[in-house]
């Protein structure tokens, strides 16, 4: 364990001294990556501006849930950039993952180790603005078990979106190319999870709670850290699912990856 962890930051390591290298190319990409997620919020700001609420949430909420999923899924883009499914698929096609196959270290942590994108701290530093700025505008009466909830929202939220970006990249294993569908899920759905789920048709709604259950990971987070009544009448106990959710599918993306190394061909190039 020790081993794998040494090994896994000598590669983050290298990831960061390589982008730093240039290090005003990096502070315009980072810039210019908060800048593009920043006009969506502003963009939000002036519709909330002109109709007051979404489904009845004003802004200081919806920028609760915005900062929320900014922050998160920032840290999960540079985190998982190596399970990116558009960039994993170079992989399967130039035959680079034969190259990594025959190296005696586990092909998940390679892979995982092989991108580490600095730049989307742009994205995560916007995100915390956005969270802070919620924060002074929401009255949120802070307890130790919400205190110590929050950074399990966010690991959660991490653990499941990179468990997307896993599965997507294990879905390569047969294409060979990385399929377009999975990016709905990624970052369409943490736009989606950007607002309030109770604003959306039945159906949709019902598939993100029971077939790929993201209403767990920041609508009833929110709901608990808020103190805003359930419109669905589900269990007290819903907001605990948020973990089991985040993290289970993670676990369920890695046994796909397992299963779809397993019957991986070459492509011979």
């Amino acid at each position: 364990m020790n081993r794998a962890l040494g090994l896994y930051l000598r590669l983050i390591s290298l990831q960061i001294r390589s982008q730093m290298q240039y290090r005003l190319a990096f502070v315009l990409e980072a810039s210019a990556s908060a800048a593009s997620n920043a006009l969506t919020f502003i963009t939000l700001i002036l519709v909330l501006e002109r109709f007051g609420t979404v489904g009845g949430w004003k802004l200081p909420e919806i920028a609760f849930l915005f900062g929320i999923v900014e922050l998160s899924f920032g840290w999960m883009d540079m985190v998982f950039s190596g399970f990116d499914p558009d960039s994993f698929s170079v992989y399967i096609r130039l035959g680079g993952l034969d190259q990594l196959l025959l190296r005696p270290v586990s092909l998940t942590l390679q892979v995982l180790g092989s991108r580490f994108l600095l730049r989307r701290l742009g994205r995560v530093f916007q995100g915390f603005l956005i969270f802070l700025f919620a924060l002074s505008l929401n009255s949120i009466e802070w307890n130790v078990v919400k205190i110590a909830y929050l950074p399990v929202v966010i690991a959660s939220l991490v653990a499941y979106f990179g468990g997307l970006f896993v599965i997507g990249s294990s879905l390569t294993f047969w294409t060979g190319e990385a399929i377009e569908a999975v990016n709905i899920f990624t970052y369409g759905g943490s736009e989606m999870i950007s607002y309030p789920m109770h604003i959306y048709p039945d159906w949709i709604r019902k598939f993100f709670t029971y077939i790929l259950p993201a209403i767990f990971l920041n609508y009833y987070p929110a709901l608990y850290l808020l103190d805003k009544p359930d419109p669905f009448h589900m269990p007290a106990f819903t907001p605990l699912l948020t973990p089991v959710v985040g993290f289970g599918l993670l676990a369920i993306g890695l046994l796909f990856w397992r299963f779809g190394l397993r019957h991986y061909q070459s492509t011979g190039t």
